[in-house]
């Protein structure tokens, strides 16, 4: 089009008009510029041009008034020569555009770049869009500098406000791509510690309770920014509907992006799945199995205590949570359940005090990692870590203070260690059938002994009228009552360890129990109920089979 310009100029004006007639041009700007201003109004991609909007046909009376302002404007200036700089920077920056985008759809190979020209290769658009920047730099560098600084701002500006095309965006396209090369060159094998980022799967609302416009809890994503240092991460916000996917698929989809939206103004980087199955166990071990690709794929669980089962008396809540830790230990992730959730602070509450760790079993430094984490937000940054390592009354408490600061030595993590002793069960059932009591309030202890002899009294009568071999939650099983016993007293003893040493703390971490083989899922909650009784904020975390630190010794 341009050699044909040159061509039909040339054979039309004599080469004196050519150097000295300026106005040969300007019935093609006065008619071309004020169209070419409807069009892009028209595209609907710069809200701020709305008001140039015309339709097809007419004529852009509006656009031509603006045009015609702009040239009085530059012709009051009197000097043309200070406007040229800026217009061909312009100019240069639109044929720079059109030849990167060109590199960037037929370089990534995007199905819908189909070129009518055969001959078009993505290195003839690389070529054009370098000599359109070194040709505006040749000109002025200093006119160069503000024309992409100004179009940086017209970019960021379509980013935030302007409407996706029917053309797309080739940046988009790139970022699609390097994500699946990323992707592929992670693999699927395990990431060195070293490289390891928590990628925590949220479970927004398991116990149900909250109002149907909120589709998570409010707290939620406070929680899931603190196990992000300095927000850099993923979150996975998921949540299910109970009911038959053909007739809830419309609300599935109404309810994901509610639940974006609310992800979106609690500033969390992460994304929302809605899963629809016939319950909330069903569907969190769909979610397990298939959510994320390769090592993109969620690594820890986090969910809300149910503290709300026994006061609501929620008889479903017990066997739904055991199956969601089981699901978990099978799928190899690790859990975090917080308890406490509705007092956890936010940005703006600064807390003071400890983090405190009662460390029982090697977690793969999750919970180590984890209390790191809460130091880098302001929230906690004021905090300090204490580690209780509890052993039984015969250890060589001094011994295993040594190695225990020796192993944190060589994480560089700073902590105090504290060495707490507690009696075995044994020595228990010994200093009771001795007359001796625990120096403990066992208020707590008592009622759940109670309230747990009264559900095997129950189990057993209902075996012996119906006739049938003993069930937990529809398997047979034979219930073992000491063991049931001894689950209580430990999870009474490190209850009471908890408060006498932690009552105050900002928050506590401790380790999650599996649920144990053949121990009715009612009975597990109340081992749990004995943990968390009294303890305003807590974090029960179970690792996996991995280290999530690097370990040195």
């Amino acid at each position: 089009m341009y050699l044909l310009s040159v061509l039909l100029f040339g054979a039309l004006s004599t080469r004196e008009e050519l150097l000295t007639d300026r106005y040969m041009f300007l019935l093609q700007c006065l008619t071309g510029a004020p169209r070419l201003l409807a069009a892009i109004a028209n595209d609907d991609i710069l809200p701020v041009l709305n008001y140039f909007k015309v339709s097809e046909g007419v004529e852009p009376h509006a656009a031509t008034l603006f045009t015609a302002l702009i040239c009085i404007g530059c012709v009051i200036i009197g000097n043309l020569d200070l406007i040229t700089p800026t217009i061909t920077m312009f100019f240069l920056l639109c044929y720079a555009g059109v030849n990167l985008s060109c590199f960037l759809l037929d370089l990534l190979d995007a199905p819908s770049w189909r070129p009518r020209w055969k001959y078009h290769h993505w290195s003839l658009s690389l070529v054009g869009a370098l000599l359109c920047v070194v040709i505006m730099f040749l000109i002025s560098w200093s006119f160069t500098v503000i024309s992409l600084a100004l179009a940086s701002l017209i970019y960021y500006y379509v980013s935030l406000k302007g409407k996706a095309g029917d053309w797309g965006d080739g940046f988009k396209s790139a970022y699609f791509q390097l994500a699946l090369r990323s992707l592929r060159s992670l693999g699927a094998n395990q990431v060195h510690p070293k490289n390891w980022y928590p990628i925590p799967l949220i479970l927004c609302r398991p116990w149900g309770k909250l109002p149907e416009n909120v589709p998570c809890h409010p707290k939620l994503a406070d929680f899931a920014n603190c196990m992000k240092k300095k927000g850099r991460g993923m979150s996975i916000f998921v949540s299910t509907i109970d009911g038959d996917y053909h007739e809830l698929a419309e609300d599935a989809k109404t309810a994901c992006q509610q639940l974006e939206a609310y992800i979106e103004y609690k500033q969390c980087e992460g994304v929302a799945e809605i899963i629809v199955a016939p319950s909330m166990s069903e569907g969190f071990r769909s979610i397990v199995q298939t959510m994320g690709l390769g090592n993109l794929k969620p690594n820890i669980v986090v969910v809300r205590y149910p503290e709300i089962w026994r006061r609501e008396n929620l008889t479903e809540i017990p066997s739904t949570f055991v199956s969601i830790i089981n699901d978990c230990i099978i799928a190899n992730k690790a859990v975090v359940i917080v308890k406490g959730l509705d007092e956890w602070p936010n940005e703006f509450q600064r807390q003071y005090g400890t983090i405190d760790l009662y460390w029982i079993v090697r977690d793969g430094g999750l919970m180590l990692l984890l209390s790191q984490l809460l130091l880098t937000k302001a929230t906690f940054e004021s905090c300090k870590i204490q580690v209780f390592c509890i052993a039984e009354e015969d250890t060589d408490a001094a011994e295993l203070k040594t190695d225990v600061k020796k192993f944190l030595y060589d994480l560089r993590m700073h902590a105090e260690v504290i060495v707490v002793t507690m009696k075995s069960w044994e020595s228990h059932v010994e200093s009771s059938s001795s007359g001796a009591q625990p120096d403990d309030s066992q208020e707590a202890y008592t009622s759940a002994q109670q309230r747990v002899s009264a559900y095997l009294s129950e189990m057993k009568e209902t075996t012996e009228r119906e006739g049938r071999p003993q069930m937990v939650d529809g398997k047979q099983a034979v219930v073992n009552e000491e063991k049931v016993d001894k689950f209580l007293y430990t999870m009474f003893k490190l209850n009471s360890t908890i408060l006498r040493h932690s009552r105050m703390a900002a928050v506590v971490l401790v380790s999650l129990p599996p649920p144990p083989l053949n121990h009715p899922a009612y009975f597990y909650m109340e081992y749990m109920d004995l943990l968390v009784e009294n303890v305003p904020r807590m974090l029960i975390v179970r690792g996996y089979r991995r280290d999530v630190v690097t370990f040195f010794t």
